[in-house]
């Protein structure tokens, strides 16, 4: 990195960076209340409104979302007439899945070749990290140049959008010139990239039921209807033979102009098995980032282990499809039930049940504020041009906030590039990525608060 007064001021930082990053790392700030104890989260958010705090921020507040859980606010006055920058992290996190597959503990931050390991440590606690990180530079290097707002979501991982109305409630409260959501990542590590279009995702639950009660196998097995038979029936009608998405009236021919993301290297990034051959078709990136994925993410029925000779009389699954931009999360989620409910063989009733849901989303990338951050990630990143690529993620307060501010600018940037392994097991952040980040979004206030 190129040596300027706020480069220096973010690597002296770095130290102080990792330990704050540890401390927050160490809450297991799951938003499932019923798996994790909300006083981790509570914990959490009390953590992220000390520290704004002691940065000097006014009107902390722990905000109570109609979802039953914590966002944290707080504001930064800057200069008379200046703009206002919102910027946007989640301290909640994935559940750490198997704990045992770890190498070390999930909701221990542990330094391991040259990267740092921990649950949340990309996303999206890191991003938290960044911001104050960011902030302390411009203080130390003749002042912050905008008002800030920060804003730090207490259940964004859970999809159950208490952010979102809380901010349809309160539309004062996040009002932003620009908007920088801290939750995306680069392409890859050492490649600037600001993402231009986000997926939705709703989130169904379905359930199969055939008989009265679990009938002998060997009795009954043959003509009475089983239920987890006929949910697999189900499921696979959401497949075609290439292992395309296949929901009766959703499109999935749309593709993907810009940046591409070549099948080896997807391939190595996600891990996948030699010999395993990727489902779908077109390009990666149509896949990806233009295209609607469903994923099994949960089925209710009998473990191997303990497992009697019966048929089964109820099975249950929880879907995820992710939703292209272009296409309205709500219309995705009927026609995803009404494929459900005309695929469900043998006239085995069939329920389903929404339980969250995100928009996609599209960023205007001809802005002022894209060119400012082109101009800081060129200082951040020597010898590199900032590129636009998509995610096949959701951030659904995203859209949220683009109806409630039209004329704000949005930009999505952060620590999730792919060796960041987010939502898998042994989750971990570059410190090199955290500290040339920091340097461009300190770059960016900068630079954008002079255009």
């Amino acid at each position: 990195m190129s040596s300027n007064p706020v480069a220096e001021t973010v690597a002296s930082l770095m130290p102080r960076a990792k330990e704050e990053l540890a401390e927050l790392v160490a809450f297991q700030s799951v938003a499932d209340f019923d798996q994790f104890p909300r006083s981790e989260s509570e914990g959490a958010a009390r953590w992220v409104a000390d520290a704004l705090a002691a940065e000097g921020f006014q009107d902390v507040a722990l905000l109570d979302t109609p979802d039953g859980t914590q966002s944290v606010y707080g504001f930064l006055p800057g200069p008379e007439g200046a703009k206002t920058v919102l910027l946007y992290a989640h301290y909640d996190v994935q559940p750490p899945l198997d704990e045992a597959a770890w190498t070390t503990p999930p909701f221990e931050l542990t330094e391991r070749d040259g990267r740092w390991y921990g649950r949340g440590a990309a996303d999206c606690k890191g991003g938290l990290i960044m911001h104050l990180l960011a902030l302390r530079a411009l203080k130390a290097n003749g002042g912050v140049p905008v008002h800030v707002k920060v804003i730090a979501e207490g259940s964004e991982e859970m999809g159950t959008g208490g952010l979102e109305r809380y901010a349809e409630e309160h539309p004062e409260l996040l009002a932003a010139d620009t908007i920088v959501i801290g939750d995306a990542g680069n392409f890859r590590v050492g490649l600037p990239t600001v993402t231009s279009t986000l997926r939705g995702m709703t989130m169904v639950r379905v359930q199969v039921d055939t008989l009265a009660g679990n009938l002998h196998s060997g009795q009954f097995g043959g003509a009475a209807p089983d239920a987890l038979a006929a949910l697999i029936r189900v499921l696979d009608s959401l497949r075609a033979e290439d292992g395309s998405t296949t929901v009766e009236g959703l499109s999935g021919e749309a593709g993907w102009e810009g940046l591409q993301y070549e099948e080896e290297q997807f391939r190595r990034d996600a891990k996948v098995l030699d010999g395993v051959e990727l489902i779908g078709s077109g390009t990666v990136a149509d896949r990806i980032w233009a295209r609607p994925a469903v994923t099994v993410i949960g089925i209710d029925c009998p473990p191997v282990v303990g497992a009697t000779p019966s048929v089964q009389a109820s099975a249950r699954a929880l879907i995820n499809l992710r939703v292209p931009p272009g296409v309205d999360a709500g219309a995705a989620t009927k026609l995803l039930q009404a494929h459900l409910e005309a695929h469900t063989p043998w006239g085995a009733r069939v329920s389903t049940e929404q339980i969250g849901e995100g928009q996609p989303f599209r960023a205007d990338t001809t802005s002022p504020a894209y060119q400012a951050m082109a101009s800081a990630m060129a200082v951040a990143y020597p010898g590199q041009e900032m590129q636009y690529a998509g995610q096949g993620g959701s951030i659904p307060l995203c859209n949220t906030l683009a109806a409630l501010y039209p004329r704000a600018e949005i930009l999505l940037i952060g620590l999730s590039e792919p060796e960041a392994q987010i939502h898998a097991v042994n989750e971990s952040v570059s410190p090199e990525e955290l500290e040339r980040l920091s340097v461009a979004e300190a770059l960016f206030l900068r630079t954008y608060a002079a255009s």
